[in-house]
């Protein structure tokens, strides 16, 4: 009787502790659903825990959240990919809760498991899924569903992809702003699953509907959607339909619509080709380096040097480096310490001459600067100028004030100048280390403090 038994031993533990008031013992339970289906067996499994998980009502998003990345990796404990459908149905139910984290990894795992499902038990079972959410009373149904049509549409016969083209461009106009931005944000991946002539035709204009909503929150994720879709797009199209669009965003109302832009320009720059760069995104960069909102112009300054790679020497010398030394001298600590963090990037792309006349004087001035982290971004990379420029004249002009900050008030300061004395030491050569840097490093070992000490014969040892 022990050995009959037996087996029904385990889902009996995983109900009890389920329904248990204690959310740890719910937890352990669902972290252990792997152990269980194995004790179980691939038919019972289907047919009696995956319904119990259907079926189980928990309100603890912890416990949920676990189900939902358990059952993502299920397919082996359910007999392979010929019964993945089963385990559709509680993670559908979990799409629909109102916690944001546990839909999203809900939608992870059935884009796993879509991934490996065969296509006529794609368009038999998934399809279907997909239409129900899409359709839901509840926002958090429809919302769930966007993360989901690039895995249903690849699959569907031409009739079912015409209906889930018609769908998606619903959810693009649904009354909640949620739906629209979940819309917006997938909208890329599911048009990398489109063909060619219903990417320009249909999802372009849903495109253009969603960079023109009225809420901001959707159009900065239509601006993603703009470097996603330009890749997808021949370069002409490109131009045609891209590139307005970026241009408007770029004067957009909203500050964190031009901040996302700011983040995004230089992507679509390789996108649409070097002329229409030159014509009409170098001047909405300016705008964007120029903006009147300290966030916009720190996502600018974040991308100066990756932007300044896309154009020639003379193009950014002649339109970019103007609005670098506005940005060194900015107002917000956070713009100028951004700008110190990519501008010695900059010297390899400008050359040598430029370097010296333009871009040394805007170093000097940010080693200068009275916030540490500023300073601390321009000593970190002071290799990539030296590459240019040599050492002569980079010991010349940078590193009496280099000697100068290992003095600093700061204490992260002085340690960045320390870590960085062995790289100096290497570049200027072994007779300027010991003429300039030796009683340096002298003074420094002389510090009290226990902990600078050990700094320095580490770096020393180095």
């Amino acid at each position: 009787m022990a050995m009959i038994d037996e087996p029904l031993y385990p889902i009996a533990i995983l109900i009890d502790e389920l329904k248990n008031e204690d959310i740890q013992l719910r937890l352990n339970s669902i972290r252990r659903l792997s152990t269980i289906a194995r004790a179980l067996g691939e038919e019972r499994t289907r047919k009696e825990l995956i319904p119990f998980l259907s079926e189980n009502n928990d309100d603890d998003d912890e416990v949920l959240l676990a189900m939902a990345e358990e059952l993502g990796v299920f397919i082996p404990y359910v007999g392979g990919v010929e019964y993945a459908h089963v385990l559709l149905p509680p993670l559908e139910t979990l799409c629909t809760v109102e916690e944001t984290c546990v839909r999203d990894k809900a939608v992870e795992s059935l884009c796993r498991i879509g991934a490996q499902m065969k296509e006529n038990d794609l368009v038999d079972w998934f399809v279907p899924l997909v239409k129900r959410l899409a359709a839901g009373e509840w926002f958090t149904a429809r919302v769930s569903s966007c993360g989901l049509f690039h895995i249903a549409y690849p699959s569907a016969p031409d009739h079912l992809k015409t209906e889930l083209r018609s769908i998606y461009g619903q959810l693009c106009q649904d009354d909640m702003p949620m739906v629209r931005r979940a819309a917006a944000t997938n909208l890329g991946k599911f048009a990398a699953t489109v063909e060619p002539s219903h990417l320009k035709m249909e999802i372009m204009s849903i495109f253009e509907d969603l960079t023109q909503d009225d809420q901001d929150s959707v159009r900065l994720l239509a601006v993603e959607g703009c470097a996603a879709l330009g890749k997808l797009l021949e370069p002409q199209d490109c131009v045609a339909h891209i590139l307005p669009v970026i241009v408007n965003f770029s004067q957009d109302k909203s500050w964190r619509v031009r901040y996302m832009v700011a983040n995004q320009l230089y992507e679509l720059c390789e996108a649409v080709g070097p002329e229409p760069t030159r014509a009409d995104l170098v001047p909405a960069y300016v705008r964007l380096l120029r903006d009147n909102e300290a966030e916009v112009r720190i996502a600018a300054a974040g991308k100066v040097t990756k932007f300044c790679r896309i154009l020639s020497p003379q193009l950014a010398i002649q339109h970019i480096l103007p609005c670098v030394k506005e940005l060194s001298s900015d107002s917000s600590q956070h713009v100028r310490s951004a700008l110190a963090s990519v501008i010695m990037g900059m010297a390899p792309v400008l050359g040598k001459d430029a370097t010296i006349e333009q871009l040394l004087p805007i170093f000097l001035s940010l080693l200068k600067d009275e916030f540490p982290d500023v300073r601390l971004n321009i000593i970190s990379k002071l290799d990539q100028v030296n590459q240019v420029i040599g050492i002569d004249l980079l010991s010349q002009s940078l590193l009496p004030a280099i000697v100068e900050l290992a003095e600093d008030r700061h204490w992260r300061v002085r340690l960045a100048i320390i870590e960085y004395i062995p790289l100096l030491a290497s570049q200027l050569g072994v007779g300027f280390f010991d003429d300039k840097l030796g009683a340096l490093c002298m003074q420094w070992l002389e510090d009290k403090s226990l902990f600078w000490f050990s700094v320095i014969i580490v770096v020393i040892s180095a």
